[in-house]
């Protein structure tokens, strides 16, 4: 009998881990939104990790950390940075629960955006490494868009 139950226990310890840290990984990226939407820029760069990348939506928004904080500064020195509310966020980890990534669904002034982000287990705790904002746009509207994008230059 006590068999089985190391067995079974063994069987669901990772996924009780990975919920446990799941809780805790939600609770950073939701703060580091709101953190974004009440224009407060430390608490907002205290999850970033010292390698952290931002890749926006424009060609060419493609930031490491202190180049990213440096344009980010104005907007959130002016009290009205940006205010993304994330839904349908889903997570998946690497073997040993040290690298975890997401995708979530963003509603933003652009209207539906997608956010897709890593976060490694450093030794002063989870660290958003790396995030990636897109806007969605249905693929019947691709060439549209692409017009529009041409019709710039």
């Amino acid at each position: 009998m006590f068999q089985k139950i190391l067995f079974l226990f063994v069987l669901a310890f990772p996924f009780v881990c990975k919920s446990q840290y799941i809780d805790k990984l939600n609770t950073i990226v939701n703060q580091w939104h709101l953190a974004a939407s009440k224009a407060n820029l430390a608490e907002y760069t205290k999850p970033m990790s010292d390698k952290f990348v931002f890749l926006g939506t424009a060609p060419g928004e493609r930031w490491k950390k202190d180049a990213f904080i440096s344009f980010s500064k104005p907007y959130f020195d002016k009290g009205k940075a940006w205010d993304f509310k994330p839904s349908n966020r889903i997570w998946e980890f690497n073997a040993d629960s040290t690298i975890a990534w997401f995708d979530e669904e963003l509603e933003t002034w652009m209207k539906g955006c997608r956010g897709a982000g890593i976060m490694t287990k450093e030794k002063d705790g989870w660290k958003i490494a790396y995030y990636n904002l897109t806007v969605l746009i249905e693929n019947e509207k691709i060439k549209s868009f692409i017009e529009l994008r041409e019709s710039k230059k």
